[in-house]
């Protein structure tokens, strides 16, 4: 069942991003509750808004960047610089806010400059990934590191809540400062099988850091449907849809639960998540349809979040963000899956830079949003119109994309396997060394590694 935890650098990396991950879900709990006590009632909304744009803004300046070091650099080495930055920072808004804080804008400078690491950070991870792992178990790896961070949303918000409601919140931020040592542990420990296995970076494309490189990446991206229309999906479903940052004004203002309460709402779509991806791990080669599933996953999700708007009941709140956090899981899986099976290996790092543009943006720029049409119209009909929004245009995207609806299973293996004899759509190319870009089969680049890994 969880085949990809028999290679022993893909497992050091999953456990020390488990326990990592933990950290970060609390500390991202934490900020938004901190921001909401720090400003008046009456600017609530739009401050806890703010909090999107400063984590934002850094992803869409680094993005295309990143992506390019990804596949021009040593991949591990450049996680090491970037969990070393990003335990520094919460470090030092540990500091500040035990030393005594009563602003909000050192906050969202060092959240800004957070994201600005992780922004490298990201695509370095998610590309080193397949380098660890044959090439077959990369579906196990994906569900299972989706069950890591679900896990981890789970337990960082709930046991963030709880220190929230006893001790200095500066405390939840010594704790993420801390909860990197684990990545950066698990980094150094790895064995590997020389350079090419750690890095994961094809010999050609070693070093090339350069413009024409990103723009590869974005020719790349935009010329293939399918990984297109995921990225779509993406960004407008959560940007319609990210009621994250109103949670603190629903649990003090609506629901009146506290601190406490507002950890558990904060943690419940993570329990749907995790009790989801149990579930995946084993479904997702049974599932024949990926297209269509991931459709109506992500109109679920729209669902359920139009219905937690209108709702006054803890309960009926709890179930419904644990059902976005259920089908934004399984929709999160496929489309993870979708790109990965389509890209190639020395375009994977670009490709993940791109992609944070929308699975980074979409969110954050949605927080803004939401933060901005609550505090016109309200809370609830902020959330309850970006459900809306989100099923209109999971709709027009469906709609327009019929690759995407179509796409099932027996194609992903058919590429995978290499046929020689066969050739993707016209749509489906690769970045070539000069720029140009020609149709390709989408895995020929891949490797697995040439010995098995311990």
């Amino acid at each position: 069942m969880f085949v990809a935890l028999r290679h022993r650098d893909f497992r050091l990396l999953w456990v020390g991003l488990l326990l990592s991950f933990v950290g970060t879900f609390m500390q991202a709990a934490a900020i938004l509750w901190h921001v909401s006590i720090l400003v008046p009632e009456n600017r609530r909304a739009l401050a806890l808004g703010m909090v999107g744009l400063a984590r934002i803004g850094p992803v869409l300046t680094f993005s295309m960047i990143s992506g390019v070091a990804a596949d021009a650099l040593n991949r591990r080495t450049l996680m090491l610089v970037t969990q070393s930055l990003m335990a520094i920072l919460a470090g030092a808004l540990s500091f500040v806010t035990l030393h005594g804080l009563h602003t909000v804008w050192p906050i969202y400078a060092l959240a800004a400059c957070a994201s600005a690491a992780g922004a490298f950070d990201s695509p370095a991870r998610q590309s080193l990934v397949p380098a660890l792992i044959p090439r077959e178990h990369l579906p196990n790896a994906i569900s299972l590191n989706t069950i890591a961070m679900q896990t981890a949303s789970v337990v960082g918000p709930a046991v963030g809540g709880l220190l929230i409601a006893h001790v200095n919140v500066g405390w939840v931020y010594a704790i993420n400062s801390a909860s990197f040592l684990f990545v950066i542990g698990a980094l150094l420990l790895m064995k590997g099988q020389g350079t090419s296995h750690i890095d994961g970076t094809a010999a050609g494309d070693r070093g090339n850091f350069t413009v024409a490189a990103a723009l590869d990446g974005l020719r790349f991206v935009f010329r293939a449907p399918l990984i297109r229309s995921t990225m779509l999906l993406d960004f407008f479903a959560t940007f319609f849809s990210s009621a994250t940052a109103l949670l603190p004004i629903f649990a003090q203002d609506v629901l009146h639960v506290g601190a406490r309460g507002y950890g558990w709402l904060f943690a419940a779509p993570a329990a749907g998540a995790v009790l989801t991806s149990a579930v995946m791990v084993r479904a997702v080669d049974m599932i024949t349809h990926r297209g269509r599933v991931l459709v109506w996953s992500v109109m679920v999700y729209g669902i359920a979040t139009a219905v937690f708007g209108l709702s006054t009941s803890f309960w009926l709140t709890f179930v419904c963000l644990a059902i976005t956090g259920a089908a934004d899981t399984v929709s999160m899986i496929f489309r993870n899956l979708i790109r990965q099976l389509e890209t190639p290996d020395h375009m994977r790092g670009r490709m993940i830079g791109v992609n944070m543009v929308f699975f980074q943006g979409g969110p954050q720029l949605g927080e803004l949003e939401a933060g901005l049409l609550a505090n016109w119209l309200g809370p609830v009909v902020s959330v309850v119109s970006g459900g809306v929004g989100c099923l209109l245009t999971t709709g027009w995207i469906a709609a327009r994309t019929p690759d995407l609806r179509h796409y099932k299973a027996e194609g992903s293996r058919l590429r995978a396997q290499g046929d020689s004899g066969l050739r993707p759509q016209g749509s489906r190319l690769t970045a070539k060394g000069s720029g140009e870009l020609d149709p390709v089969a989408p895995l020929a680049d891949v490797q697995p590694p040439s010995t098995p890994l311990p």
